[in-house]
């Protein structure tokens, strides 16, 4: 399996759907992964990093911030390129989310229901994202 240079921050508040979420990105040659449980540990992960991330994976129903307000505080602070929200809300719901994210000018690719479907995860992260890679200096980082 040909490694790929995406650095991908997974938001998942529930353990085995962050593991196994996880091994599916590994099992597409993904392993730049950063896992996070909360909103708060994926802000404070964003900002300490140096580079910005390609994607984010992002669980909607978080404890602490809808998943799309954290796309948005990503999008705004150029923490990431892109976002897929995934949750186990009904569709109707996620085209909801899709439309707000599309109103705010976001950039998710799109929102996945849960369990996760690996047709359907791969189709939606890009090809020029999975060879390009392309690293943005984040210059909210003031750690390094």
């Amino acid at each position: 399996m040909p490694r790929h240079p995406l650095r991908i921050l997974l938001v998942e508040d529930h353990p085995f759907q962050l593991l196994a979420t996880q091994c599916l990105l590994r099992s597409f040659g993904f392993d730049q992964l950063t896992p996070v449980e909360n909103a708060e540990h994926a802000i404070r992960t964003m900002a300490q990093s140096e580079f910005s991330y390609d994607l984010m994976l992002c669980d909607q129903c978080l404890p602490d911030l809808p998943g799309l307000e954290l796309v948005e505080i990503a999008s705004r602070g150029r923490f990431i390129t892109s976002a897929i929200l995934l949750s186990g809300l009904p569709a109707a719901d996620l085209l909801k989310l899709t439309t707000q994210a599309e109103q705010r000018n976001l950039p998710l690719l799109g929102c996945l229901s849960k369990p996760l479907n690996r047709d359907e995860l791969e189709s939606l992260i890009p090809s020029q994202l999975k060879t390009s890679g392309g690293r943005t200096y984040n210059p909210m980082n003031r750690e390094k």
